[in-house]
């Protein structure tokens, strides 16, 4: 398999290893029964030194497929020298640490998701115990059942022992990668605490994560240690990298795109148009996130929560408190507890 100019298939899911830049190669990885479709890992290299930006779900398929793409520049999994991952979502880190136990591969990952990756790796800890509490104080009591239904019921987490700290605790600021290659590493906290990106200035390019993604918004604060205001956190981290020099961003779900910028911006504007229609459903009637979020509609096709399979239902409700909490914060909205629900008024 050689590498292809990327863009030369219109199907950015499709297996293969395509050629965005010199030296650095996307090679989309699958998730199993996810709409994300896949993940991008991007291989950078001089010819002779190999490090990943992310690695991909701990899955047979996901490392055959490297293992082909990585032949396409004369590269085996054993030579890969280290992973920088944006963040600790499984689709991103479990395959780091399994290619770790076999090849020594260094893993490098931001300092603040050092909380959320010991509760990943807590044995006696439900994988989605923290959205289940939140959901909850949402009033989303049938979310919950509708989650047991999809999931079951078992306390164990699963994938435990792919939960393992990295060598490196990244922090902001300038990073060798390669004897003549350099990255900044920026904090941008919000779709999880600890997210960052990273930034080839040299080369005008964005490794965006799931920060900043070309087609979808990113979920906000899904981690196991949930953060206080993660939307207030996305939002910073957005206006963070609208104010450092534009790049071509190289996203982990979906094509590579020209503006980092251009994408910012439709996500502020976004979530600023959420932020009122959110506040209105509060003004109307609903007085929790489940509620508001029941009267919203979800995703391009403007979806109704009811249509929504369980998980992705968790995801709305979330979202919405994370709207609703800000507005809170900002002195729009009042809020009590009663009975372990969080209830929202107009002031």
């Amino acid at each position: 398999m050689e590498p292809l100019p990327d863009g030369s298939n219109p199907n950015w899911a499709e297996p293969g290893i395509y050629e965005v830049a010199d030296g650095v190669y996307r090679i989309p990885l699958p998730l199993p029964n996810d709409a994300l479709r896949a993940v991008n890992v991007y291989a950078v290299t001089d010819g002779k030194d190999l490090v990943l930006v992310d690695a991909g779900w701990a899955l047979d398929e996901a490392r055959q497929l490297l293992t082909i793409a990585l032949k396409g520049i004369g590269a085996e999994l054993g030579d890969i020298r280290e992973f920088l991952i944006t963040h600790v979502h499984r689709d991103h880190y479990t395959q780091a640490v399994a290619l770790r136990r076999e090849f020594g591969t260094k893993i490098a990952l931001g300092k603040l998701e050092e909380p959320s990756l010991k509760a990943s790796s807590d044995p006696d800890r439900f994988p989605m115990q923290a959205q289940i509490d939140l959901l909850r104080r949402s009033g989303g009591d049938e979310v919950v059942e509708g989650l047991s239904r999809l999931f079951g019921s078992s306390t164990r987490p699963t994938e435990t022992h792919l939960w393992e700290e990295p060598d490196e605790w990244l922090s902001p600021g300038r990073r060798s990668v390669l004897p003549d290659r350099r990255f900044d590493v920026v904090h941008t906290p919000g779709h999880t605490s600890g997210h960052v990106v990273f930034v080839d200035g040299d080369a005008g390019l964005l490794f965006s994560g799931d920060h900043v993604l070309p087609h979808i918004t990113p979920s906000i604060g899904f981690q196991p240690v949930p953060a206080e205001l993660p939307l207030s956190d996305y939002l910073d981290s957005l206006r963070l990298v609208r104010a450092m020099p534009d790049q071509r961003m190289l996203p982990a779900h979906g094509p590579v795109t020209g503006s980092a910028h251009t994408r910012v911006d439709e996500l502020l504007e976004h979530h600023g148009q959420r932020l009122e229609a959110t506040a209105a459903q509060i003004v109307v009637g609903a007085d929790t996130a489940f509620e508001a979020a029941s009267r919203l509609s979800w995703t391009r096709r403007k979806r109704k929560l009811s249509e929504m399979d369980a998980f992705n239902q968790m995801l709305a409700v979330l979202e919405t408190g994370s709207h609703l909490d800000l507005l809170a914060s900002q002195g729009k909205l009042t809020t009590i507890e009663i009975d372990g629900v969080r209830h929202y008024q107009a002031r």
